[in-house]
């Protein structure tokens, strides 16, 4: 029994080396490579071109102007006012301004 079943495996094995005698050159265009290269890398490149197209040069100069005008009209509100306004400003929104005296008990004693 065990003979019989390794001479089934042995006659299996000499089958399947055989066979590959029997395999045959695939016969392929020698441009094959590169014509698949280049469809691969092609949809790759549309997809990236794709991305950018809203961005044209009419757009990039429209936004540098509004980005220029927004710096100039900044600096011009900028230099008009003055540091003491901000800080009053800041001050009066908070509710930090300062009382004239500096004892706790006479500003008790006053709101009242």
């Amino acid at each position: 029994m065990i003979m019989k079943t390794n001479k089934d495996i042995q006659d299996k094995v000499n089958t399947v080396l055989n066979s590959v005698d029997t395999i045959k050159d695939v016969k392929v265009s020698p441009f094959f490579k590169d014509k698949m290269l280049s469809v691969l890398f092609s949809e790759k490149r549309e997809m990236r071109q794709v991305n950018w197209t809203w961005f044209t040069p009419k757009f990039q100069l429209a936004t540098l102007f509004c980005f220029i005008v927004l710096n100039v009209f900044t600096l011009t509100q900028i230099n008009n006012s003055t540091y003491d306004d901000y800080i009053s400003d800041f001050a009066e929104l908070y509710d930090l301004t300062t009382h004239e005296s500096n004892s706790l008990l006479t500003d008790t004693y006053e709101d009242q």
